[in-house]
């Protein structure tokens, strides 16, 4: 089968993230099964127009966020229209509208999750507003309408493509999988000396890293050896602010900010660490909790889309009101109650083992009918 993916980021962008990561793993599956895949993506300075990586063939087209979308669809008109059998659609806030352009494909759309609240921490009023209110809601809307098959990643994403008129048979959810490799054996991992929280993960508004920090300073005061540890890229104005912040803090000392971290470090902050907190204002499902836990740490979340989904309350972690207030709450009663933590880091171990890429996979072709 001949595979198109319309996607805005491939594996290689500067700013690919977890959805990426998935988007790729999928794909080299499919490779790995016989299928000829395809992305049709955003350029970005220093990138190839095509590139092979990993057996997927890359094809990069307009570099502006707002204008790729339509970039991509005309070049996907005058050069690929009736040479695939399947496109699949990444909606990553300004969809493609694939559906309208019929051809001899199968069609498919992939959510990780709608914007919806990240508007207003992301773009600069008046957009955030006509961003949430019309641009959003309008495009979910025609994009349900046309009833094709719709993956996504967790129940809070379902939830919310239901009240934009999406068929609960249309949706099927697929696992997210882990792709770091987990710890083998709980008994032989070691934490650091002192009661440490880490924070990981880009440092901009919509993850709100400033409550983590608030959340660490109250916890701090029942907690006196607490540690922090912040490993993201803080660039831009709202890094600025929390970095600044943590300069400002009466527990700075305790603060350490490690900036952005390989792959292998961030594995290793996870295995050493207490807890992981996150305190985003939404997410598709919060693939760095699941991958905490399959190094044996547990989370403390806040009450959100995609949180509620990765931990497992009072099981795998803490979900939290979502004020730094109620995640210091939790914090302390998980350092208070050592028994429970380590049940509920055995737990959360445990239930990563399930999250593997085999079991996304078969989840995925599935939910297609991909033979």
């Amino acid at each position: 089968m001949k595979i198109l993916w319309l996607s805005w980021k491939d594996i290689s962008h500067p700013a690919a993230g977890g959805a990426e990561r998935i988007l790729h793993q999928l794909s080299t599956a499919l490779v790995a099964d016989g299928h000829e895949v395809t992305v049709l993506t955003a350029a970005y300075p220093g990138a190839q127009e095509h590139e092979a990586i990993d057996g997927v063939h890359i094809i990069r087209a307009g570099n502006n966020r707002y204008t790729h979308s339509f970039v991509a669809l005309w070049r996907y008109v005058r050069k690929f229209r009736n040479k695939f059998d399947l496109v699949i659609e990444v909606v990553n806030t300004a969809p493609y509208f694939s559906l309208f352009f019929r051809d001899r494909a199968k069609r498919a759309l992939f959510y990780h999750q709608l914007a919806r609240e990240v508007w207003f921490h992301e773009a600069p009023a008046p957009l955030s507003h006509i961003g949430h209110y019309v641009l959003e809601p309008v495009a979910t809307f025609l994009l349900g309408a046309r009833r094709a098959p719709t993956i996504t990643i967790s129940e809070s994403t379902k939830q919310d493509l239901r009240k934009f008129g999406f068929r609960d048979e249309a949706i099927k959810i697929i696992r997210e999988a882990i792709t770091l490799e987990p710890l083998p054996s709980l008994y032989n991992s070691r934490k650091f000396d002192h009661p440490t929280i880490l924070s990981h993960g880009s440092i901009r508004a919509m993850k709100r890293t400033l409550d983590q920090v608030k959340a660490f300073e109250m916890a701090k005061l029942r907690i006196p050896n607490l540690q922090l540890k912040i490993s993201g890229d803080a660039t831009g104005d709202y890094g600025r602010r929390v970095l600044n912040y943590i300069e400002n803090s009466p527990f700075s000392d305790d603060i350490q900010y490690m900036g952005r971290v390989t792959d292998a470090q961030k594995q290793q902050l996870m295995r050493s660490s207490h807890i992981l907190t996150v305190t985003s204002i939404k997410e598709g499902w919060g693939l760095i909790v699941t991958e905490a836990a399959s190094q044996g740490t547990p989370a403390v979340v806040y009450d959100v889309d995609g949180l509620r989904d990765s931990v497992r309350n009072g099981v795998t972690g803490k979900v939290t009101a979502p004020t730094p207030r109620k995640m210091a709450d939790g914090i302390i009663e998980v350092f208070s109650d050592m028994p429970s933590y380590h049940r509920m880091r055995r737990a959360a171990w445990e239930w990563s083992q399930e999250l593997t890429p085999d079991s996304s996979y078969k989840d995925f072709v599935t939910a297609l009918e991909i033979a």
